[in-house]
């Protein structure tokens, strides 16, 4: 079985910002892969959709918790499927220290500033898989100003590319 969280933040006010594009590229990789569609799971308290790929059941999962509370959602769904978070568990996010495009996967890390991080480590420990993904930090604006701002249209155009080159990471994460 394969898990991918996704770091969010629930609600209309926060719909195509830059703290939200990896929201946005679940949508894309659940159309992109025929995923069932989203929906409410109670026992877990976030979105979920799945899909038996090839050998295994996938799952992605949008936490319905502000994101910096997003590790419940985690560890419940951890504890339900009885998973090894070290090989089945894939957590993607955002990093305002990274530049436009960059991608990084690893298999352990610091969580360094990220709230949502430190509380999944805090519930389940640091071994899991990251993606971390790019949201670039404008230091001319306050940080919460800027993540939570629309992207330019020159980047919004670039968005597709950026989907699709994340979408092999994500499996190549699993291999």
């Amino acid at each position: 079985m394969r898990i991918i969280i996704w770091l969010w933040n629930p609600g209309t006010q926060y719909e195509n910002t830059r703290h939200n594009i990896w929201f946005m590229f679940l949508d894309y990789l659940a159309d992109y892969m025929d995923f069932s569609e989203f929906k409410y799971d109670k026992k877990f308290n976030a979105q979920i959709a799945t899909r038996n790929c090839i050998w295994k059941k996938t799952i992605l999962v949008k936490p319905e918790t502000y994101m910096n509370l997003s590790g419940e959602s985690a560890l419940a769904i951890i504890n339900f499927y009885k998973l090894d978070p070290k090989n089945e568990i894939l957590v993607v996010y955002d990093d305002v220290s990274m530049d436009f495009w960059k991608i990084r996967f690893r298999e352990k890390w610091s969580a360094w500033w990220h709230n949502w991080i430190k509380h999944i480590n805090k519930l389940i420990w640091e071994e899991y898989k990251r993606i971390k993904i790019w949201v670039w930090y404008n230091e001319r604006y306050e940080m919460s100003d800027w993540v939570l701002s629309k992207f330019k249209a020159e980047e919004t155009n670039k968005l597709d590319d950026i989907f699709s080159e994340t979408m092999k990471k994500v499996w190549e994460a699993f291999e």
